[in-house]
This record gives C-alpha cells, sequence and structure tokens, in this order.
C-alpha cells in the first residue's frame, strides 16, 4: 500500500521528514481497508486564510471500492491537520465497511449495462477550459446521498441507478432539501 500514496504539496516544500511521517501514516488506512487502490494527500499553505488556525490544509482522497473517500482538516501545523484528516478518513472506512455493498446481481459489468451513445458534434460558442471523466459506479438514490456525503459535494452529485437504467444527478436546492434530475433522451 505504501507504493499508492501519492503527496502533493501547494505553496509548501515537503520535507523529508513530512513525506516520510505522511507515507507511513497514509499507508496504514489498508488495515482498516483491504481494497484501497491509491491514497493522495494534498498538502496546502493558504497564507489568505483570516485565522492562522486555518493555514496548513490536509486533504485525503482515498479510491477503494469503486467509491471515492474524501476528508480535508486545518490547522496551524501541517502534522496536526494530517493527523485529524486521518482519524476522519478511518471513521469514513468504518462507515463504508458496516455498510452492505450491493450489486446489480446479473454478473455484467456498469460499461455493458450503460448504453453507448454518439456525442453529437456541435458548434460551441464557448470554450471549455476542462473536461473530467470518472467512473461511476452503479447505486441506488440512498447510496448516492451516503456517497454525496462522504465526498463533501454540497450542490451535486452524478451516479448510475441499475434500477432505472439510466445517470441521474442528485442536487441540494436552495432551500436545503435535496432533488433528482432524471434524463429522459426525447
Amino acid at each position: 500500500m505504501s507504493d499508492k500514496v501519492e503527496i502533493l504539496a501547494r505553496n509548501m516544500e515537503v520535507t523529508d521528514r513530512i513525506r516520510e511521517y505522511v507515507t507511513n501514516k497514509a499507508s496504514k488506512l489498508g488495515r482498516y481497508l483491504n481494497d484501497i487502490e491509491e491514497v493522495r494527500v494534498e498538502l496546502t499553505y493558504v497564507k489568505s486564510a483570516r485565522s492562522a488556525a486555518d493555514r496548513q490544509v490536509a486533504q485525503i482522497t482515498a479510491r477503494a471500492r469503486g467509491m471515492l473517500l474524501r476528508t480535508e482538516e486545518r490547522a496551524d501545523d501541517i502534522f496536526a491537520a494530517f493527523d485529524t484528516a486521518l482519524d476522519k478518513m478511518q471513521r469514513q472506512i468504518d462507515r463504508v465497511k458496516g455498510k452492505r455493498q450491493r450489486g446489480r446481481g446479473d454478473g455484467r459489468s456498469a460499461a455493458e449495462v450503460v448504453p453507448q451513445e454518439e456525442e453529437p458534434i456541435e458548434e460551441e460558442v464557448e470554450v471549455i477550459v476542462r473536461r473530467k471523466r470518472f467512473p461511476i459506479a452503479p447505486m441506488n438514490e440512498s447510496e448516492a446521498i451516503e456517497q454525496m456525503k462522504l465526498l463533501g459535494h454540497d450542490n451535486f452529485f452524478i451516479f448510475f441507478n441499475p434500477d432505472a437504467n439510466a445517470i441521474q444527478v442528485l442536487y441540494r436546492r436552495r432551500d436545503g432539501t435535496l432533488g433528482l434530475i432524471e434524463p429522459v433522451v426525447g
């Protein structure tokens, strides 16, 4: 697991001491969940933070079982921020392990279930500055709500619902409730 830990730094230098500390601690996440594919640790120094206690930021992202688990913590010391984020990650892993993972049960992969469509070529007035691709694991609405909370996405979450055999968008409404967009080709 230790070779799957990626450390990124923004506005700070990662010393050997920090690299060794983070790698040793992050590699132990495999003890809590066996099928962690990779762990990404992002350490940031935010000079413009209002409080000195919020200047050091540690964000941990772990990819496991087709899910993303993410935590972020701030402190006045990078080691304290990382340790707190790591504790949060362990609690998230415990919560994920406690949930019963459901599959489609028919043995088909997600790629076989999702119908492949050709993308129409259109003239675009505005320029797309970033494209993002990510794997979508099949999950029902309650699992999507839980995954949205685990990732810390407050605005929206895209998922494949095998019950509806469609990609759906879960979003937070202005009044704080959740809404679900169910696209229909028409």
